[in-house]
């Protein structure tokens, strides 16, 4: 018998357990992947909290009423007491965190929040992430960490304010110093771990100095219920008793069902963890939960990859590439947040770049100047000229966008989707590229077209829930006992993506806020 049972280990479920079990409350993580750590420890680890003692003493001045009109603007068909309860309880768990695990976290300096001139919001950005986690804190336990979504070399561990410069080695002076400071990360005492590899460990050494057991290779097959109330949950043929369960078993992004019946696409786009097939939604609508947001996902535009999908996220940004649609005709922004991009995409799409893009910027993972694997043939096209690009890739209207988007370029200025003229879209530019940071013509063969398909970090709609993380029914009462957050729920970010670690820092929050509500507040 225990008194809190947390379906699911990635940052959600594990902040939740931390805050019940450091109350005496005896908990229990199950987690049905062989590893802990879910899409958390595959993603960068970044945490979009609003006015947190992180910045503050980093000198970057948040207030409430910032958030909040920023949140109001770009989320406002979320209802207003989410939005508050997130903004208001988010400062206190990111403290909490600290105080009880050996994370330590950090600015991400000038990482703009998505849409930094709305009303509130913050071109230096409101994002922070872990500082390098030495894996000597957590012990044996490290070998359960669910791996990282891009492998490095071993030694070689990459912050996301590293990752940045890292895209400018060829072009900048702080590319090269980011470089070698990465290089001499490798001679450090110790293995060392960051982005969501350190926060999903940091959380696990957390939980270990609780004595919490997160119990691997242990799927919940259903809920169960006494007296109209949580009371457990059902492992296989096994019931395991308990008066509180969280549910924060991510989203359901690996349920070929469910996507195609809510968002009309399959699975294999998508980088989050491979456990992650909707089973903590599907029994909260067994149980008679409400749901929302479910034809919605943390989307991003990928390129399909012998290896699985690769994420783009600063290759569009960068100058010297154009996004085009089926014909060849451009259509968005490259540079604008990412689920922007997606949602202006329509049938087929490419990114098309030429010799000079090529040779200045790394290009999913591979260094400037080394060519593209002959195994990514099936994403990749090249040819000499322009012209037989457009033939191979039949994009007749190629050629014509290009001239037009090479006429923007020269001038600096992008009348037709204003690429450049945010702040969010120059962090991901090359500052040493005159007069935009992020346009620059393609004039030299060999030239690249590059498929693109709607890829996602995960789901992003699920569980109804309240500001206390109570899942509700479709008439708006309580399920009595029983709690969720992270993507099983319908994100508080609605339609919309704040800014980088929107997906974790409300997770985390609302995993916080469910702690709070099931020791009375205690923590």
């Amino acid at each position: 018998m225990y008194d809190v049972i947390v379906v699911g280990s990635g940052a959600a479920g594990m902040t939740a357990a931390l805050c019940t079990a450091q109350q005496g409350l005896r908990t229990l993580v199950v987690e049905k992947a062989e590893h802990f750590g879910g899409s958390t420890a595959r993603s960068g680890g970044g945490i979009w909290v609003p006015n947190n003692a992180v910045l503050a003493a980093a000198g970057q001045l948040d207030s409430p009423e910032q958030a909040s009109t920023y949140l109001e603007h770009i989320a406002g068909d979320v209802p207003a007491e989410l939005r508050e309860a997130f903004l208001d309880a988010g400062p206190a768990m990111l403290a909490f965190v600290v105080a009880h695990t050996p994370l330590r976290f950090r600015w991400v300096r000038d990482y703009a929040d998505y849409y930094p001139e709305a009303p509130g919001g913050r071109p230096r950005g409101r994002s922070v992430e872990p500082v390098p986690f030495n894996t000597e804190l957590l012990g044996e336990e490290i070998k359960d960490l669910e791996p990282p979504y891009v492998p490095t070399p071993a030694g070689i561990v990459i912050t996301q304010t590293d990752y940045r410069w890292l895209t400018l080695i060829g072009r900048h002076p702080r590319g090269l110093f980011t470089a070698a400071k990465v290089f001499a990360r490798r001679f450090l005492p110790g293995r060392r771990l960051t982005m969501g590899q350190a926060l999903a460990a940091g959380l696990r050494a957390g939980l270990k100095a609780l004595n919490v057991e997160v119990r691997l290779n242990t799927a919940m097959t259903d809920l169960h219920f006494e007296n109209d109330r949580v009371a457990g949950v059902l492992i296989g043929e096994e019931l395991i008793k308990a008066p509180h369960v969280v549910l924060a078993s991510g989203g359901f992004e690996h349920n070929e069902q469910l996507r195609e019946q809510h968002q009309d696409i399959g699975t294999e786009w998508t980088v989050g963890a491979k456990a992650n097939t909707g089973d903590g939604i599907e029994a909260g609508v067994r149980a008679g939960a409400a749901v929302g947001l479910m034809d919605e996902a943390w989307w991003g535009p990928s390129v399909p990859l012998p290896r699985g999908p690769y994420f783009l996220l600063a290759e569009r940004s960068l100058p010297g590439c154009v996004l085009v649609d089926g014909v060849g005709r451009r259509f968005v922004n490259e540079a604008a947040p990412y689920i922007d991009v997606v949602k202006a995409m329509k049938g087929t799409t490419w990114l098309v770049f030429d010799h000079a893009y090529r040779s200045r910027y790394p290009f999913c993972g591979v260094p400037p100047r080394r060519p593209l694997p002959r195994r990514w043939s099936g994403s990749v096209l090249t040819a000499g000229s322009l012209e037989n690009l457009a033939q191979e890739a039949d994009l007749p209207e190629l050629l014509d966008t290009v001239r037009r988007f090479n006429t923007l370029a020269v001038d600096g200025n992008d009348t037709d989707f204003h690429r450049g003229d945010s702040a969010y879209d120059r962090y991901y530019g090359d500052p040493r590229n005159h007069p935009n940071p992020n346009l620059a013509p393609l004039m030299t063969g060999p030239y690249y077209a590059v498929k693109i398909v709607p890829g996602d970090l995960g789901t992003k709609g699920g569980l109804r829930t309240d500001t206390r993380a109570r899942v509700l029914r479709e008439d708006g009462s309580v399920i009595e006992g029983l709690y969720a957050a992270g993507n099983t729920t319908a994100s508080v970010m609605g339609h919309t993506y704040a800014g980088a670690g929107a997906t974790l820092g409300p997770a985390m929050t609302f995993g916080y806020l469910a702690g709070l509500d099931i020791t009375g507040g205690m923590s």
